[in-house]
């Protein structure tokens, strides 16, 4: 009697497919799919360009960081643009120092090539 019982007990989704056989299905989909994206980024020049686009993005995020914590420039609205690590600030402050520690504090930031300030003193 004890050959005749099973006990393994499967569990089924609505579909009717067991959930472990879903499972193994999902996980090789998965795999095949985060392969193929590795593949076709590493091989394309979009990939270096979706590898720039990151990079400036996050040095933007970086510079806007470091110039919000910088006392002097409290206050000022200071945009910030990068691309291929050039870093564009634009905007208005009060003082030539404030145009001077705004590119100091985006020439001190990792990945930062260079800049170019277009920042204008307020009239």
């Amino acid at each position: 009697m004890a050959d005749s019982a099973s006990s393994e007990i499967e569990f089924y989704s609505s579909s009717g497919v067991p959930h472990m056989k879903q499972s193994k299905v999902f996980s090789a989909f998965l795999l095949i799919f985060l392969t193929a994206l590795f593949l076709g980024f590493a091989s394309t020049p979009r990939a270096e360009g979706t590898k720039e686009f990151i990079a400036d993005s996050v040095i933007t995020t970086k510079v806007k960081t470091e110039i919000v914590e910088e006392l002097s420039l409290k206050g000022f609205k200071i945009k910030v643009k990068t691309n291929k690590g050039v870093v564009q600030l634009s905007g208005s402050v009060d003082t030539q120092d404030n145009i001077k520690t705004a590119t100091e504090v985006a020439q001190r930031v990792k990945g930062v090539k260079s800049v170019t300030n277009n920042i204008k003193l307020k009239k």
